[in-house]
Formats: C-alpha cells, sequence, structure tokens
C-alpha cells in the first residue's frame, strides 16, 4: 500500500491498514464511527469484529518495540489507581498498573495515544511508560476498576461521615453560636448520611420539606419522588441550617429564596457537586438539591436513546459549519444532557465553544461557560453579544426566552456559527411557530434552523425481572400499534420489581421527535403555516415520526413498558 493511499488515516488505523489488517475504506468508516460514538478507535474496531483483539496487540508489540502483557496475569487489587484521576485514566482508555520510583506503568491498547501519556505525566509528575494489552482485556479491567474505586469510596464515605470534607462555594458569614448550634454531630451526621445515599442510589434530586406536623425528604430517582426519610419536625430548622452552612448561603435570612453550591470531596482526586436552592415555605423553608452529574454527558451518542435514523438526522446537523439546533422538553427531560452530547462531540482544540446557562449545571474543559445572572444585569441577550465579539465557532444558549435573544441567536446562526439551544414546547413542530410568535421573521427561522429535536425521558425496564405482559388485539391497536406489529409476533413487557431495581425500573432512557428543516418544511414556514402543517409535511417526507411513536417503538423493543410510555406522552 503506497503512503497517498493512506495518507488521511490517523493515528492507529494507518498500521491496521499496512499490516492488511483493515481495508482502507473501513478504516476511514471506522475512524468517523469512533468519533461520532466519542470512543477510542481500537475499541470500536474490537466491539465490531473487524480486527481480533490480540492480532491488534501483536501488531503494536511488532511495530513499536513494546512490552506485551496479559492482564489477567495481574492481581486487579493491587492495581495503582490511586495515582492517577479516575475520570483521566476512564477518559484516555488506559489503566494504571504500578508505580515504581518516578515510573507509572500505563497499560494501553493504543500506542500512538500521545496525548494520554502527556497529560497524566503532567498530572502526576511521573515518567511514563506503556505496556501494550489487548483491547478486550483492557476494557473489562477498566469496568472493573471503576466498579472498585466507586465501591471504594462508599465505604470510605460510610466509615467517616462526619469527616466528610465539603469545599464551600459562594458568599455568606456565619457567627460562631450560630456555627456551633448547627455543627451539632446528629444533624451533620444525618445530612451528610442523606447525601451519600443519594450519591450511591443514582439520586437527581433530593427535597427536604418542612409541614405543619412533619418534615419528610425524599430522592427523585429515575424521573420520580419517593420518600426517603422522615425526621422530627423539630430539627427542620437545623437542617436547613446545616444545609445553607454546607453551601455558603445566608443562615439568618429565611425570607428570600437563596442559591448556592455544595461540592463534596470524596477523595483526593474526584468530588461531587451540588446545587442547593431555599424557598421559604409557610411552615419553614424548602430546600432542593440537584446533583450534578458531569459523566452523563459524556457517556456518547448511542447512551441518548435514539432510534438509528434518528441519530443519523442528529449527527448531521451538528456536523453542519453553521445554523441552528434546537432542543425542547419540560424541565428534566434531559435536554442539558443532549447539547452536551453534542458539545463534547464539537470540542478539539480547532474550535472555540462558548455556552450561556443559568446556572452552568455540567463543568467541561475546553469550553468557555458563562453563568448568566440577572441579578447582576448579565443576561442570554448579553452574553451572546460578548460571543460574538470573541471568534465563536459554536455558541450554545441555555434558553430562548424572549425576542431580543431569539432575534441575536438567528443573526449567529446566519453569520457561520452554530446556535444550540432550548425552549419550551411540547412538540418539535410547536417550536417553529413558537419561534414566530416571539416576533422573529418566518425567513430568518427557514434560513437558521437546522434542526428540532424534543425529548422526553423514560424509565428502562429492569433487565433482571421484566415480564411478559400479555394484552388483547384491540387493546394493542387502541394504543397506537399496528395490525403489521401485531401480526409479526408482537411482545411488550411490563415491569416487576426485585432487590436491583426500583420498582421494575432501572435507569432512563430518551424518546426523541427529531424534525430536519428541509427545504418542504422551510416554505411552509415561509408561508406562515401553522404546527399541523409543518407536521403533516414532515410526515410526508418520510423521516418523521412524533414522539407517542418513539414511545412505542421502545415498548416494542423490550426497553420500556407500555405503561411508562402512557405516563410521558399520551395526552
Amino acid at each position: 500500500m503506497n503512503e497517498d493511499s493512506n495518507k488521511n488515516l490517523k493515528g492507529f488505523s494507518r498500521y491496521l491498514v499496512n499490516a492488511g489488517l483493515l481495508e482502507l475504506d473501513a478504516a476511514l468508516e471506522a475512524e468517523k464511527k469512533a468519533k461520532e460514538e466519542g470512543i477510542p478507535l481500537i475499541t470500536y474496531v474490537v466491539r465490531n469484529g473487524l480486527v481480533p483483539s490480540r492480532q491488534i496487540a501483536v501488531l503494536a508489540h511488532q511495530e513499536f518495540g513494546l512490552p506485551l502483557f496479559d492482564l489477567d496475569a495481574i492481581n486487579k487489587d493491587i492495581l495503582a489507581l490511586q495515582e492517577v484521576e479516575a475520570d483521566l485514566f476512564t477518559k484516555h482508555h488506559v489503566l494504571p498498573l504500578v508505580r515504581r520510583g518516578n515510573r507509572l506503568f500505563l497499560a494501553a491498547s493504543d500506542p500512538t495515544n500521545q496525548e494520554a501519556i502527556k497529560e497524566i505525566q503532567f498530572s502526576t509528575g511521573l515518567a511514563i511508560e506503556i505496556i501494550l494489552v489487548e483491547e478486550e482485556k483492557l476494557e473489562a479491567a477498566l469496568e472493573q476498576a471503576s466498579q472498585t474505586q466507586d465501591a471504594a469510596m462508599g465505604a470510605m464515605l460510610e466509615e467517616n461521615l462526619e469527616n466528610i470534607d465539603f469545599g464551600l462555594d459562594g458568599d455568606g458569614e456565619i457567627d460562631e453560636e450560630s456555627q456551633t448550634e448547627i455543627d451539632e454531630a446528629p444533624v451533620v451526621r444525618f445530612v451528610n448520611k442523606i447525601l451519600l445515599d443519594a450519591i450511591n442510589g443514582g439520586v437527581s434530586d433530593i427535597h427536604f420539606e418542612p409541614y405543619e406536623k412533619r418534615y419528610r425528604i425524599r430522592y427523585r430517582q429515575d424521573g420520580l419522588l419517593f420518600e426517603k426519610a422522615s425526621p422530627p419536625v423539630n430539627i427542620a430548622q437545623r437542617l436547613a441550617s446545616r444545609l445553607k452552612v454546607m453551601a455558603r448561603l445566608n443562615i439568618a435570612e429565611r425570607r428570600v429564596p437563596q442559591d448556592g453550591r455544595i461540592k463534596l470531596k470524596v477523595s483526593k482526586h474526584h468530588a461531587i457537586d451540588f446545587r442547593v436552592n431555599t424557598c421559604p415555605t409557610v411552615y419553614g423553608e424548602k430546600v432542593v438539591l440537584r446533583i450534578l452529574d458531569a459523566s452523563a454527558a459524556t457517556l456518547g451518542v448511542d447512551a441518548l436513546g435514539f432510534e438509528e435514523d434518528q441519530k443519523e438526522l442528529f449527527m448531521q446537523a451538528i456536523k453542519k459549519p453553521y445554523g441552528m439546533i434546537l432542543v425542547t422538553g419540560p424541565t428534566g427531560s434531559g435536554k442539558t444532557v443532549s447539547l452536551y452530547t453534542a458539545l463534547n462531540i464539537l470540542n478539539s482544540p480547532e474550535v472555540n465553544i462558548s455556552t450561556a446557562e443559568d446556572p452552568v449545571e455540567i463543568q467541561v474543559e475546553g469550553i468557555n461557560q458563562v453563568n448568566i445572572n440577572p441579578s447582576s444585569g448579565l443576561h442570554f441577550a448579553d452574553a451572546l453579544r460578548a460571543f460574538l465579539r470573541q471568534d465563536p465557532d459554536i455558541i450554545m444558549v441555555g434558553e430562548i426566552r424572549d425576542l431580543e435573544t431569539g432575534e441575536i441567536a438567528v443573526k449567529a446562526a446566519q453569520t457561520g456559527h452554530m446556535v444550540l439551544s432550548t425552549l419550551h414546547t411540547n412538540d418539535a413542530p410547536q417550536t417553529l411557530t413558537r419561534l414566530a410568535n416571539m416576533g422573529i421573521p418566518p425567513y430568518n427561522i427557514a434560513s437558521s434552523v437546522n434542526l428540532i429535536m424534543a425529548q422526553r425521558l423514560g424509565r428502562r425496564l429492569c433487565e433482571n425481572c421484566k415480564d411478559i405482559e400479555d394484552l388483547p388485539r384491540t387493546a394493542l391497536l387502541e394504543e397506537g400499534f399496528t395490525e403489521e406489529e401485531i401480526a409479526e409476533g408482537l411482545t411488550i413487557y411490563k415491569a416487576v420489581g426485585c432487590d436491583k431495581c426500583n420498582n421494575g425500573y432501572k435507569g432512563r432512557v430518551g424518546i426523541f421527535e427529531i424534525l430536519p428543516v428541509s427545504e418542504g418544511i422551510a416554505q411552509i414556514i415561509l408561508e406562515e403555516g401553522n404546527a399541523m402543517q409543518l407536521k403533516e409535511q414532515a410526515l410526508k417526507e418520510g423521516y418523521y415520526y412524533d414522539l407517542r411513536t418513539a414511545g412505542l417503538l421502545k415498548v416494542k423493543n423490550g426497553i420500556t413498558s407500555l405503561e411508562e410510555i402512557n405516563r410521558i406522552t399520551k395526552d
């Protein structure tokens, strides 16, 4: 193979092609797909059975002269995981094996990954030496290392509840007497335990709620609230004060809402953030904590729950050099995670990305993030104007709330920038008419918007306990399934419940309605057509189906139950 034929290849794919293990077209396609999915090339090649893991390891050993090691031969309990931040070795798909003096030996399947070597060397201050291992065994070891660290973190926190180190953000003065009152051991220990259980349980929000004769604490898990604890009502103020101290809020102010953050340092290299909001109620202050999970936005596009055709439309839209992508849905429907998944795919040293959010929930290296602060005069429109003077390539606006913000976003999309934002509407076609109702001229909407995506989050059925649900044919037809689907042998499942899940469900999956703005759609927008006309045109063009249909597809594929889809999509 000559040099010209594979000059477009990057990294290790060139060696695979030169060795005859992979065809050039297959290598280029693998590079493209791996980048889209946010995974290393070798991981993609092995997962999809393109080249055996062992052959890749032997080739790397021959080409680079690095030692080849069998990961099965090492006791995973003695790995030098503490030497490198977990996020760092997971990000670069390498595994710390052992430290010898000032040298750290890293297991890797891709010896061309110089970025990993440089970043880990800078982070640890150690000299890095690469040991080649098979990709399949590396993936399994990384998964085991992640589980080991999670278990160790939970055990460490359980044993040291009173001594958890909380980094304090924000402002607020606390007098010595107040500090002594709210730092009493039982309250401290109780609050820390509530936070710990929430982290270990995959909870998204914690509600501390005072009432006249009782006090309750609720967790939001997989989108639904359930009661976790009911402490004595007479400690309500002490619980609120403890949380406010941790978030560096003013504990003397109980008449107005306050916002703050808590940083929970669970180890030297790992911290978890909570967004804190207080609100005065009739019987005291209600406090709500949102657990900010940055890892949720780095799982890759496949983790969102797209159907294959939807994923293709989404990837095509974000790869365009300019235009606008709008995501719509109610609070808690995963809009931020979807937007940040797109930003993570686009995030590279070659582009300038800026975001304006209220507030910034997911902090990402390489992206310039701005907290909107209306009380100090910083609104979405002000941040957008500033971004346009900062040589941007990609802009994310937390929400288009008014005409001024919408006009600036449209202008940016029309002048060579990619703009991502959210709106609050019920479905994709209504989003386009909402922009027009805000006062944005139809010709500006038609020329700037590339794609609209409406979404919901549904609970996933537990694979351990889900069971077949037997429904009559007439009931299936009424729910929206077709005669053809029923004739093919439609099998749907129901939630049961076991010790491994939450009432038959475990985790959540996205339900999407994706509407690209085609020439036909743009023409209806220019003619000031309504949402119904837009929907009819999209159905004619054949690439569109609504949230209900997308939900029924998840039911048909055994991912969720009909009951759950009815909960989130039925009018």
